[in-house]
């Protein structure tokens, strides 16, 4: 087992928050040019239910199925599904959607999100657990 210490640690939430942040750009732009005319932010929606699906499934794999070392973890999930997943700017297109006035897309949007990516979280330590 390899033991990291903290320069080590440091450097794999680094490196996989760079390549989750990378990827969470990459992807949303992709998908808003995709759907120009979507009413709601579709990007930020579908990377945080694509990450809540992920860190379902790899905290299942790497902790309670593989027992994979610590750095995997931090690597994974806290370096590269903590650059992917955008709460904060779930949030705040939420928020700019009720400035603008419309209050039920937000609304909608707000709770799908929070639905979906449970739903996905659920789906994703299920799906781990299968032989």
């Amino acid at each position: 087992m390899v033991m990291l210490g903290s320069m080590g640690r440091y450097l794999c939430v680094l490196i996989g928050g760079g390549v989750g942040s990378l990827t969470r750009y990459l992807l949303g732009r992709a998908i808003m040019q995709r759907f120009p005319n979507a009413q709601f932010a579709l990007g930020t929606f579908a990377i945080n239910v694509t990450g809540s699906f992920l860190i379902g499934l790899l905290m299942t794999l790497l902790v309670e199925r593989w027992k994979l070392p610590h750095y995997w973890q931090l690597a994974v999930v806290v370096g590269f599904l903590g650059g992917y997943t955008t709460f904060s700017s779930f949030e705040y297109d939420g928020y700019l959607s009720a400035r603008g006035g419309h209050h039920m897309i937000a609304v909608s949007y707000l709770v799908g999100s929070v639905v979906a990516g449970y739903i996905a979280v659920w789906f994703g330590a299920w799906l781990a657990t299968k032989r």
